[in-house]
């Protein structure tokens, strides 16, 4: 790839779409969009296009990629921005183009991508075509973290599923316990506050794609089935008033976080360091 290369984004008008538009120009590539009712269609963004990335809805993605997959010619490069991996990347392979599955590691609401993680999973791609793309991130300040698409939704089975899943359920805890959110959180310290934090960012975003990211990564289901299990030795642990029992259980997971409590406890120091001081 060199500046002047085309790059169509197949709903490059949505959010996260238009924040690697900027990328791709600042990097002095031209940037071609189409949209739900542009007249640029997906089929012109197939033929026109040296680079073409599909950013639409985790549901869409594979149906999208039908559509343009018989478009495709080997000199070309294909990618998209889903969550997922297995079943895009698959259905990216009928084509003849090369593949390189992305997934952001973060919202269109950033400023830009300095700072952020993408996770990438290059199926079919020669070495040179790898690292220039990942060169355009690389300048910008993103760092780009290479794995195979199966590795990657197990990860993200976690990452996401568990995590979003997670906090999800603590929100409706909190709702069925009919206290008042402003009477708890009136009484929240910082740590407090960066958890609950959590819960409203999350759900103050579209359903949608939370249900995508839930509902749509088979590995997500398994972890939330380990979840499910982990709850239940839990509640019995406290249930028992065994001390014992509630020391050997924590003191397993402490151990099997021994390596990140160091940068864990730093990172959340510094966000309470900041909150504390932004009051």
């Amino acid at each position: 790839m060199k500046n002047g290369t085309a790059v169509g984004i197949i709903g490059g008008f949505g959010g996260m779409g238009r924040l690697f538009s900027g990328v791709f120009e600042r990097a002095g590539y031209e940037v071609i969009c189409s949209g739900r009712k542009t007249p640029v269609s997906n089929a012109d963004i197939a033929k026109m296009c040296d680079i073409v990335i599909v950013s639409v809805p985790i549901h869409d993605t594979v149906r999208i990629i039908d559509e343009i997959a018989p478009l495709l010619k080997k000199e070309q490069l294909l990618c998209d921005f889903t969550s997922i991996k297995t079943a895009p990347v698959s259905a990216m392979l009928k084509s003849e183009a090369k593949v390189i599955g992305l997934h952001p590691m973060f919202g269109p609401s950033v400023s830009g991508i300095s700072g952020q993680t993408i996770a990438a999973t290059p199926v079919r791609c020669d070495e040179t075509t790898q690292e220039s793309l990942f060169d355009i991130f690389r300048n910008e300040g993103a760092t780009v973290c290479t794995m195979t698409p199966q590795e990657h939704d197990r990860i993200m089975g976690v990452v996401q599923g568990l995590v979003h899943f997670a906090t999800l359920s603590v929100a409706e805890t909190i709702k069925n316990t009919g206290i008042p959110l402003e009477s708890l959180i009136s009484v929240m310290s910082p740590v407090y506050r960066i958890e609950m934090g959590l819960i409203g960012r999350i759900l103050g975003q579209n359903a949608s794609l939370y249900a995508d990211i839930l509902q749509m990564n088979p590995e997500a289901e398994k972890v939330i089935g380990e979840f499910s299990n982990s709850v239940r030795t839990l509640g019995k642990i406290v249930s028992s008033k065994d001390n014992e029992s509630f020391s050997d259980f924590f003191k397993s997971n402490s151990e099997a976080f021994r390596a990140y409590i160091p940068q864990a406890t730093n990172d959340t120091d510094l966000l309470i360091e900041a909150m504390v001081k932004g009051k």
